[in-house]
């Protein structure tokens, strides 16, 4: 099994970040052969600050090597794997506009300005599907709002190989694995954690120290009722069940043995076992990112070498797809 993944260039992470993704990263990597990729490439679609990308690349690779993703892996920034961008010219010759014009997030992100829209905007799902083919990946982690774009890579890559008479791109399948908890703000249950929040205390952030995890998890809002003994007897509390979401993603743990253990207290004791849960998880990996992020090219040269390996394994079929198309090479 080969697994392909990316994940944007952006900083300043926070818990719901580790939880929905990073903390799933780490532990594919015992699943089969990884590479993940930071998609600096796909952020040239928006408005981009050229220090700001490449800051916050590197503060990105720092937390997912501070987070637990190690040599078992290959971790690099896409842009130093020029085999992505050839590999989707390539097929952009074999998508279809029809495909592209159904793309949910391009009808999302573009809304009523479509002729303000970059062209990059349209076209990115094709460089996505260069991102997996290219690596001949056979599964690939998917949330809900990529599900359509990992079937446009499959709807390429089949067209492809039936347009060119070879067998070059396997169809990647989607990786089912633990449902990555969804987690909300601290303020308000019913909105995803964001770092875009004007509120600070809306989210723990992985650089907060344990002080300032402990007065977020004091100030959440809750509700004055106690635990129940059930999980489900939580859907009309969001942010309680928020809480209980965090402790148990945090733990390892089945939410509703989480709620056994607390039912009918109150969260004056719930909120400091889960401060002193955040602090013991998040405290090693903050310690971790600092040092890292104190020799910043240090991470640039791992993220260097990651790419290195990368290139030996996109190269083969980068060239069979040229050759395969008839470009000489």
């Amino acid at each position: 099994m080969r697994v392909v993944s990316g994940i944007q260039t952006t900083g300043n992470l926070h818990l719901g970040n580790y939880l929905g993704a990073i903390k799933q990263w780490v532990a594919m990597q015992d699943q089969g052969e990884c590479l993940f990729f930071l998609a600096d490439l796909h952020a040239l679609t928006g408005t981009v600050t050229p220090q700001e990308l490449a800051a916050s690349t590197i503060e990105m690779a720092a937390t997912l090597f501070a987070a637990g993703i190690d040599d078992r892996s290959i971790l690099f920034n896409q842009a130093r794997v020029p085999a992505h961008a050839e590999l989707c010219w390539i097929l952009q010759g074999t998508a279809r506009m029809g495909w592209l014009n159904r793309m949910t997030q391009w009808k999302d992100k573009a809304g009523k300005n479509r002729d303000g829209a970059s062209v990059g905007l349209f076209t990115y799902p094709v460089l996505q599907a260069a991102d997996i083919l290219v690596y001949q990946a056979t599964h690939v982690p998917v949330g809900e709002d990529q599900k359509q774009h990992l079937e446009l890579t499959r709807d390429i890559a089949t067209k492809f190989n039936q347009d060119f008479g070879v067998e070059l791109f396997p169809l990647p399948e989607p990786l089912i694995s633990k449902a990555a908890p969804r987690i909300m703000s601290l303020r308000d249950g019913n909105a995803k954690m964001s770092k875009s929040d004007p509120s600070d205390l809306s989210r723990i952030n992985l650089i907060d120290d344990n002080e300032t995890i402990a007065a977020k998890c004091r100030k959440a809002k809750t509700d004055a009722e106690p635990l129940p003994d059930s999980f489900d007897a939580l859907a009309e509390r969001p942010e309680a069940r928020n809480l209980v979401t965090i402790f148990a993603a945090l733990a390892d743990r089945d939410p509703q043995s989480v709620v056994a253990e607390y039912a009918g207290q109150g969260f004056g004791a719930f909120k400091p076992a889960l401060a002193e849960l955040t602090i013991s998880v998040l405290g090693p990996i903050r310690e971790r990112l600092t040092a890292l992020l104190d020799d910043r090219a240090e991470v640039g040269a791992k993220l260097a070498s990651g790419a290195a390996r990368a290139s030996a394994l996109a190269a083969p079929t980068l060239k069979a797809a040229q050759q395969a198309v008839g470009l000489q090479v």
